[in-house]
Parts: structure tokens; C-alpha cells; sequence
């Protein structure tokens, strides 16, 4: 029988428990649009609500992916939903467990603050950033920041990471980038700033409705 308290399913091939990185990448984009919405609402809107209850899904959620079972994890669920006809890419579950247990810590910080304490601080922005950024990377580089420092803080190396970027090899020729490709991108830096420069006040005035003057003149 299978059990409900688990970290990491068995997969034959694999001699420690992995998860699906592609349901996990679902995951972090489900939950980077959910707090970067909450985050708006409150810089333009002052409205705190949103955030006090995305802050209260993500710690409950990750509180299951750490301490009960990933796999009934409420987000990891509607991701496996999602990436469900895609071929599965597995990770080491342990590392993805050590980073998972800095979302709990961080998750709760922002409720004791904000739900609890009913405040915000400097202390809560630079979380709530800190939240999106790793949610960003993971959804759409498929980079765990917090894994990174696994190594330092196990002193052994992660197995089974996403894109095998864990094992040292020389990269292949479509993954090399030239002089020229740098170049190009230095050069539509350049452009972006010559465009903000001499556009900026053309660019800054406000759009008309297409529509609204014809629309005033039928009245």
C-alpha cells in the first residue's frame, strides 16, 4: 500500500526519490502570478487583502509539500494537471525538500506579520520579493536559487538536477554563446536607452479611447 507520508515517489531507474520537475515548474508559475497579483494590488490599490490570503495558501501548501506528501500538495496537484500529457522530468527529492523547508520559513514570517500582526514593514517587502524572485526562477528558468546552497550547507552534492546541472561537463555547441550574439545584446541595450532618451516624452502621453469621441458625438 502506498503510503500518504512520503518525500518523493520511487522510480525505477532512479535509486532515490525524485519528483516531477515539470509539475513543480507548473507549480511555481501558478503561485508567482498568484503573489505578484497581491503584490500589485497593494502598490496601487493599498488593498492587503489578496496578500493575506495568497500568503496563507503558500504556507499551507508548502507546509504539505514538506511535512506530509508533495504529491497532495494543493498547487503541485493542479500542476500535474496541467504538464500531465508532457514527458516527466524527474529531481532528487531531497534538495527539493531543503528548499522547499526555506518556503515554510519564509511563508511563515509573512503570515505571523501580516496575518497575525495585521502589519507591514521594510521586512515583509524584502520576503515578498524574495518569494517572487526564487518562484520566477524555478517557473521560468527552471533554476532552484534555494538548492544552490545545498551542497554548502549538506556538504554532498544534489543528485538528479533539473537539466543535469549538477554534473560538471563541457557544454555543447548550441549552448556556447559567441562574441556577436553578446554584442547584440549589449546593442539592444544601447537601443532601449536611445529610445528612452529621445521618445520618452512622446511615450509618456497617456492613450485616448479609439472610440470615445465618436462615441460623446452619438449622444
Amino acid at each position: 500500500m502506498e503510503k500518504v507520508v512520503q518525500f518523493g515517489e520511487n522510480v525505477a531507474g532512479y535509486d532515490i526519490p525524485v519528483l516531477n520537475e515539470r509539475e513543480i515548474r507548473a507549480a511555481a508559475g501558478i503561485l508567482f502570478v498568484v503573489i505578484y497579483t497581491s503584490l500589485m494590488l497593494i502598490l496601487f490599490n493599498g488593498d492587503f487583502l489578496m496578500a493575506k490570503y495568497a500568503i496563507t495558501v503558500f504556507l499551507v501548501d508548502f507546509i504539505v509539500r514538506v511535512f506530509v506528501n508533495p504529491k497532495y500538495a494543493p498547487s503541485l496537484i493542479i500542476g500535474r494537471l496541467i504538464v500531465r500529457n508532457q514527458v516527466p522530468e524527474y529531481v532528487g527529492a531531497k534538495q527539493k525538500r531543503f528548499a522547499w523547508s526555506i518556503g515554510v520559513l519564509l511563508s511563515a514570517l509573512m503570515f505571523i506579520f501580516l496575518v497575525i500582526v495585521n502589519a507591514y514593514s521594510p521586512i515583509t517587502g524584502i520576503i515578498c520579493l524574495m518569494c517572487l524572485i526564487f518562484l520566477f526562477f524555478e517557473a521560468a528558468f527552471g533554476i532552484c536559487l534555494a538548492c544552490k546552497v545545498y551542497r554548502v550547507v549538506y556538504g554532498e552534492k544534489a543528485q538528479y538536477c533539473p537539466g543535469e546541472v549538477c554534473d560538471v561537463k563541457s557544454r555543447q555547441p548550441v549552448q556556447k554563446t559567441s562574441l556577436l550574439q553578446l554584442l547584440v545584446v549589449l546593442a539592444f541595450i544601447v537601443f532601449l536607452f536611445l529610445i528612452a532618451h529621445f521618445f520618452s516624452e512622446q511615450l509618456s502621453i497617456a492613450p485616448h479611447n479609439l472610440f470615445g469621441k465618436s462615441a460623446v458625438k452619438s449622444r
